[in-house]
């Protein structure tokens, strides 16, 4: 994708909003370069969405795109009057009307290798970890397990 700034920005926003939702996107997008974990944020008390720069250029297209839809239906829905948070039935059902993403997917500058592997003993789960993980005060969130750590990449002197 081409580099983009705020104006191009607002017309690709306000074209999608159009296009997929039907109505025009009245208030301000903009790019926050604090955004680390996730695509974008919509916060209703300024009518504002922000958007991660870095899936412009890390990531296609399609995924910026799926971002937008995703923030614009917190906002229309927020605007309506509806349910506009990820757990209500009215953002769930827009969502899947207008084909957007729930989640985005991970930055590739951010996918990190984990450290610790630990599997449960009664069922085998995976679980890996960059910090360690206390297998006296923690169990298996599937089958309440015990957990033993199979394998550690750190470095031991």
């Amino acid at each position: 994708m081409d580099p983009i700034n705020e104006k191009s920005l607002y017309k690709l926003v306000n074209d999608l909003s159009i296009h997929f939702f039907h109505k025009p996107f009245k208030d301000k997008v903009t790019f926050n370069h604090r955004l680390r974990t996730t695509g974008g944020r919509y916060i209703p008390s300024k009518r504002l969405v922000e958007l991660n720069p870095k899936y412009v250029v890390e990531m296609d297209e399609s995924e910026f795109i799926g971002i937008i839809k995703h923030e614009l239906c917190h906002y229309h829905l927020h605007i309506e009057g509806k349910g506009y948070k990820h757990g209500d039935i009215d953002f769930k059902r827009l969502l899947e009307k207008t084909g957007s993403p729930r989640h985005c997917k991970p930055l590739p500058s951010q996918r990190a290798d984990y450290k610790y592997l630990y599997i449960c003993k009664k069922c085998f789960f995976e679980y890996k970890r960059k910090r360690r993980v206390d297998v006296r005060k923690y169990r298996c969130s599937k089958c309440g397990g015990k957990l033993m750590l199979k394998n550690s990449t750190k470095q031991r002197s």
